[in-house]
């Protein structure tokens, strides 16, 4: 599979025509490769999780601003006493709305930091695994 990271493929060729004693340069650039791969998709998951909250954020303000419109043109033409009741009942429902939506994108944004966090924790686990085995073997 071909790298889009040339730097990366350039700097582990050069790295391949070192030899080191007890040192498998293959595997070990095998695996910072691997490390860089899991940054990447935790990278992804994470901008992917930041388009997902700015999109239902843009969402809301457009249902926000429909409800506005829509609660001005009913408040129109009434008497003092029904229009402040109006005005309470809409003002108690935005609150309602509003902390709502709070609710649902904190429980957005955390969803995509838990799988942000668990690409990288996954590797980290891997890694650990694999400084076991070479540990191991000396």
């Amino acid at each position: 599979m071909a790298t889009p990271f040339t730097q990366i493929t350039d700097f582990s060729k050069m790295l391949e025509s070192f030899k080191f004693p007890g040192v498998d340069m293959t595997s070990l650039l095998e695996a910072r490769h691997k490390d860089v791969e899991a940054l990447t998709k935790a990278n992804t998951l994470a901008y992917e999780g930041m388009k997902a909250l700015v999109r239902k954020q843009t969402e809301m303000l457009n249902a926000s601003a429909h409800e506005i419109q829509a609660a001005a043109g009913r408040m129109s033409g009434d008497n003092p006493t029904e229009s402040m009741a109006k005005q309470g009942e809409f003002i108690q429902q935005s609150l309602q709305t509003a902390f709502e939506n709070m609710r649902e994108l904190a429980e957005m944004a955390q969803e995509s930091q838990t799988k942000a966090l668990a690409a990288i924790s996954k590797r980290a686990e891997q890694t650990m695994r694999e400084l076991k085995a070479v540990s191991n073997r000396t």
